[in-house]
């Protein structure tokens, strides 16, 4: 094996809308601004753990992470911890 690192791929498209529903302004909503965990920028916006997150910023994270889930279960058959 060299010594090379692979390069990722990006994440896939979302679907128009997106793929989380935060319609219920009583859990993704709050009155206080904070640092979105993601980007930093101030947000209203939290996400389902009430984290600041802006939707965007999650959805993007989410599907970040089912791609590097896919790749590693593509690469070794299973998925790691």
């Amino acid at each position: 094996m060299t010594g090379r690192k692979r390069r990722r791929a990006p994440p896939p498209q979302l679907p128009p809308g997106g793929v989380l529903d935060w319609r219920d302004t009583s859990v993704h909503w709050s009155s206080r601004q904070r640092p979105c965990r993601y980007c930093g920028f101030p947000t209203h916006l939290r996400d389902s753990k009430r984290s600041p997150a802006h939707k965007v910023c999650a959805e993007e994270a989410l599907a970040t992470q089912a791609a590097e889930a896919a790749e590693a279960y593509h690469q070794n058959g299973h998925l790691h911890d």
